[in-house]
């Protein structure tokens, strides 16, 4: 095959809606080449050599920052972090002026974590650089949904017909929104349970079931996808106290004991443990979170490589 730029339809990834089948398709298929770099000795390819990105995150991150960093570094691009603490935005900088200020130093692509929803929009508007969604608000988390999608598929194979179940606090996590528009376009049936605080309004039109008893549906589906209490988000009373919700909604080891043999579970992180999700879970056989993390280098290795549009050859994206 020729070396040449893959076909491109994404100026920008701000949300799962925007992103066609053929998208999804060629960001699945260079994860899975990206995957197979991060597996040699030297886990580097010269892929996106002299571009450089920022990490625009004005909310808190381990894994997402860390991950696209690393994406970065992996495809030896060079990812400048920002530090909200030492920025100017202390002094009265607004978002847009910041975001210019940057790419004003010349960057290819800007990787926006924010609490107002519509953030990374608002900036795709009004820059040159490529922008990517990392969160906005309680809005979406598209990569988030596409490493878990990747991470499934890569463990059932296929998502098409699986039933999956999304637990927690549904109204608060934009990790929610995104994986049921993921999960749906790839064929699953969906279907979401909390407590009626925390089940955002007509969720139902998104193409989901609605339950308010977990040991009602747990029991029935294919994955399980627990999603954590969003303390930060949440005002007093969303739900009575931490030991009611866990024994209501939380994956108890008594619960895990009682899960489909070929069920999986999956969580973004971060966990809380004894809330969401008992200890046990993570020597369940079939928890897939460390699997998200490393998933998530790979994914949004081929998110930054398509959008910067990096030239490799379509069967191995570097040389070994």
């Amino acid at each position: 095959m020729s070396s040449k730029a893959p076909a491109r339809s994404l100026r920008h990834l701000l949300g799962i809606a925007e992103l066609s089948d053929e998208d999804i398709a060629a960001i699945f298929s260079h994860a899975e080449m990206f995957k197979s770099v991060l597996g040699r000795p030297i886990p580097v390819v010269p892929a996106l050599r002299g571009k450089t990105f920022v990490n625009l995150f004005f909310e808190a991150s381990t894994r997402t920052a860390s991950s696209f960093a690393l994406a970065a570094s992996r495809l030896s691009a060079q990812c400048l972090g920002f530090s909200l603490a030492a920025s100017a935005v202390r002094k009265g900088e607004t978002l847009l002026d910041t975001a210019r200020n940057i790419e004003a130093m010349r960057v290819d692509g800007v990787i926006i974590r924010h609490s107002m929803a519509g953030a990374a929009r608002f900036l795709s508007e009004r820059l040159r650089a490529f922008v990517v969604n990392a969160g906005d608000g309680c809005h979406e988390h598209p990569t988030q949904a596409l490493l878990d999608a990747f991470t499934l598929r890569e463990k059932l194979g296929t998502l098409e017909g699986r039933r999956v179940l999304l637990v927690g606090d549904i109204a608060h996590s934009r990790v929610a929104r995104s994986n049921i528009l993921l999960f749906r376009r790839l064929g699953a049936r969906v279907a979401v349970c909390g407590p009626p605080t925390l089940i955002p309004p007509r969720v139902e039109e998104l193409g989901c079931e609605v339950f308010y008893r977990l040991d009602r549906v747990l029991y029935e589906v294919d994955v399980v996808n627990m999603l954590r209490v969003q303390n930060e988000r949440i005002g007093a009373g969303a739900f009575p106290s931490v030991r009611e919700y866990r024994a209501l909604f939380g994956l108890t080891r008594e619960r895990l004991a009682r899960l489909a043999r070929s069920a999986v579970v999956i969580h973004p992180g971060p966990v809380n443990w004894g809330v969401e999700m008992d200890y046990e879970v993570s020597d369940f056989p079939h928890a897939l979170i460390m699997n998200q993390v490393t998933n998530g280098v790979a994914v949004r290795m081929a998110v930054l490589y398509l959008l910067a549009g990096g030239h490799a050859d379509e069967d191995s994206p570097a040389p070994a």
